[in-house]
């Protein structure tokens, strides 16, 4: 049968249902619920023109792509093209076919360097470089078992140092977005960003449906936000660590690690099973945490770039 691909839509349950569905068999690293997904569609931002495609042979949708502008970095003409197919479902066209429409959608809205990210394996590797893109840095997908594995104890804050939830910043969370931003501005990435849009953030961060304010740990020092751990959850049994990180001026003190180990005792307690996370292979202070919480890799990306005529 003929591959086609189209552009995703939230009212589109079934098909939403079966974006997500795809996802989790060739990334279930990754979090991704179907309202989730829906949400991210609909609160996007204009500028990222962003579009989740779903590729379908005989209307069954056997491959996925997220791809849009990144609107939040001072460099002008970048975007990202993520494609993933159903394990069963290779080798019938779904990624080219995805590929070729989203690099499309890229160009018409004015892009001229698209990244993607893929599993680190022989044939997504072959499948990259074919359709023109070069390799560039890799990054670990990572898994904590909560229900049998062990946490390091809970240590009672130094003096001067108070551990809070998100949910104390609910009326006010902007020290929140000021801390996601002057880390994320820190991370190693083939892309740099600037979060300055703060109803774009709260839009798309704070107020996502995944986003765990009971979860989320702040640690401040004198009464001052200094590190935190932004958590999600698929509202199931699997909690994640969206950022870790904590403002320049109070580095090395312990204190990123003592938010996420605030928050993992909590989603324990909360009847969560499973923690997940990310580090870019780059990350060596992010990394060096989650090996000391115990966190093991369960899946490798590449991310690869391409040049677009």
């Amino acid at each position: 049968m003929t591959v086609t691909v189209r552009a995703l839509h939230p009212e589109d349950a079934a098909g939403v249902e079966a974006f997500a569905h795809v996802r989790h068999l060739a990334l279930p690293c990754f979090l991704l619920t179907p309202e989730a997904l829906a949400y991210d569609i609909t609160h996007a931002h204009p500028d990222a023109h962003f579009r989740a495609l779903v590729a379908e042979d005989d209307g069954e949708v056997i491959g996925t792509a997220q791809t849009g502008v990144v609107h939040d970095s001072p460099e002008p003409g970048q975007g990202f093209l993520n494609v993933y197919v159903h394990p069963d479902r290779t080798r019938r066209g779904a990624g080219s076919q995805l590929v070729r429409v989203a690099e499309r959608h890229l160009a018409a809205a004015g892009v001229t360097r698209s990244f993607a990210w893929l599993l680190d394996a022989p044939g997504n590797r072959a499948f990259a470089e074919h359709h023109g893109y070069s390799s560039s840095r890799t990054s670990h997908f990572r898994r904590l078992d909560l229900a049998n594995g062990k946490l390091p104890p809970l240590q009672d804050p130094r003096p001067g140092v108070e551990l809070r939830t998100g949910t104390d910043f609910a009326t006010d969370p902007r020290p929140l977005f000021d801390l996601d931003a002057e880390t994320l501005s820190d991370e190693p990435s083939d892309v740099s960003y600037e979060f300055t849009d703060y109803e774009a953030w709260l839009r798309e961060t704070w107020r996502h449906p995944m986003t765990s304010p009971e979860l989320t740990s702040v640690a401040l020092v004198d009464g001052r936000p200094a590190a935190f751990s932004l958590a999600r959850t698929d509202g199931g049994t699997r909690y994640g660590t969206m950022m870790t990180g904590t403002a320049r001026d109070f580095r090395g003190r312990g204190l990123a690690k003592l938010a996420k180990n605030d928050s993992l005792h909590r989603a324990r307690a909360a009847g969560y099973t499973e923690a997940l996370t990310g580090n870019d292979a780059g990350n060596g202070p992010m990394i060096a945490i989650n090996d000391w919480f115990g966190y093991e890799i369960c899946a490798t990306e590449v991310r690869y770039v391409r040049e677009l005529a």
